[in-house]
Order: C-alpha cells, then sequence, then structure tokens
C-alpha cells in the first residue's frame, strides 16, 4: 500500500513544478495560438473581441466548405445530442475560452486534426469568439468548475 503522505508530497510537488512551467517571461503562455503571441490579450485569455451568441448559433448550424458539415453536426447542440463520433468532443456547455484556444490553434497551424484543421483554417477572429460564445452558453448541466469542490 502507499503511503498518503507520500503521495500528498509527491502531488505538491508536481503542482510546484507545474506553476514554474507557467511562470515563463513572454508575454503570452506557452499554450497560446501564433496569433496570441504576435497580437497579445485583449480582455479575454483567448484574445478574442467579445463574442456574439446569436451569431455563433447561426455559424454553428450552417454547413461550410471544406466538408459541407456543421459544427453542431460533429459536436452535438443544445438539444443534449451526442456527437456523432465517441471521440469528438462535446462543446455545449464547454468553457469559452477552451473553445477559442482550440479554434485559434487549428487555425494557425499550432494545432492539428484533419478535419478541424481543414475546417477552422479560414476562421476569423470574430467567428471564433462567435462559436466559442455560442457553446459556451449552452447549459448541457454536465460540464462544471471545481470552484468549492473542497
Amino acid at each position: 500500500m502507499t503511503n498518503p503522505s507520500f503521495l500528498r508530497g509527491l502531488a505538491i510537488a508536481s503542482l510546484a513544478l507545474a506553476l514554474a512551467a507557467c511562470s515563463n517571461s513572454g508575454d503570452a503562455p506557452a499554450g497560446h495560438s501564433s496569433a496570441d503571441r504576435n497580437e497579445g490579450h485583449t480582455s479575454s485569455s483567448s484574445g478574442l473581441p467579445a463574442g456574439n451568441a446569436a451569431a455563433g448559433k447561426e455559424f454553428a448550424n450552417t454547413k461550410r466548405p471544406p466538408t459541407n458539415q456543421a459544427c453542431v453536426e460533429c459536436h452535438g447542440g443544445p438539444d443534449n445530442r451526442e456527437p456523432n463520433d465517441p471521440l469528438t468532443p462535446r462543446l455545449a456547455g464547454q468553457y469559452h475560452d477552451y473553445i477559442a484556444h482550440s479554434l485559434q490553434m487549428y487555425r494557425d497551424g499550432d494545432r492539428d486534426h484533419p478535419l478541424m484543421a481543414s475546417q477552422a483554417k479560414d476562421l476569423t477572429d470574430q467567428q471564433i469568439a462567435d462559436v466559442a460564445a455560442y457553446f459556451n452558453s449552452i447549459d448541457n448541466g454536465k460540464l462544471r468548475d471545481l470552484h468549492g469542490i473542497h
């Protein structure tokens, strides 16, 4: 059996290393997209303009080239429809900045996925902000932060 004090110490040491890795001297954390690193940040940690959830809903439900698919066809939507594949992330209720950063990184080539990179390559900052605002606005009752968990 593993000693609980050892595990607690290991967890604290791991957290300290992770925090030290995050405190670099650059303008933006390493996980930010190229556009973020080059252009700096706005009030959003993704460096994007404010999103419009209504415009994002229209965009997310519109079939777009090159795949002629809409975001909701793969990622589900507000009706608690599950994504079309168990490996496709459910975006309804997902955190705005997670979606925004992911789309920026696909667009900029900093994150690789054949389908998503092709879908995101022509997205504008405003389209990304709108789609992120839309999916974030959906209350699916499944995502929550860890505030007050202990």
